[in-house]
């Protein structure tokens, strides 16, 4: 279980780290990132959303026997779309290298949590 437990700790930290200082960023993302943010609910609305999703890998890592059913879910539900909408994005030209980056650490951790749940098997 030691494995899934810093899998997720480490992801959560990470997330948390990542995204909490983009909820103070709107106006700077919309300079250095044209065109501006023109509909404030989706973004925030994603970064929230996102942030509670970091809470709950914390919340997992804490007791990985117990949530094991979530660590699945995770991989699944939040880090495997996010991931390839970014891959596709960017096989389009519509992301940048920078966000491509960020997506396949994403997928990379959603393949840990998979691993997590199969190794942590009762």
């Amino acid at each position: 279980m030691k494995f899934a437990k810093w899998t997720f700790i480490l992801a959560g930290v990470y997330g948390l780290l990542l995204l909490t200082p983009m909820l103070f960023l709107e106006q700077r993302l919309s300079q250095d990132s044209p065109p501006p943010i023109t509909h404030p609910e989706y973004f925030y609305g994603f970064l929230l959303v996102t942030l509670a999703w970091q809470v709950s890998f914390l919340v997992i890592g804490m007791d990985p026997v117990r949530y094991r059913p979530l660590m699945l879910l995770a991989g699944l539900l939040e880090k495997f779309p996010y991931s390839l909408a970014v891959i596709t994005l960017f096989a389009l030209g519509r992301v940048s290298q920078v966000v491509l980056g960020l997506g396949v650490v994403d997928l990379v951790l959603g393949a840990l949590f998979v691993a997590a749940y199969f190794r942590s098997k009762q």
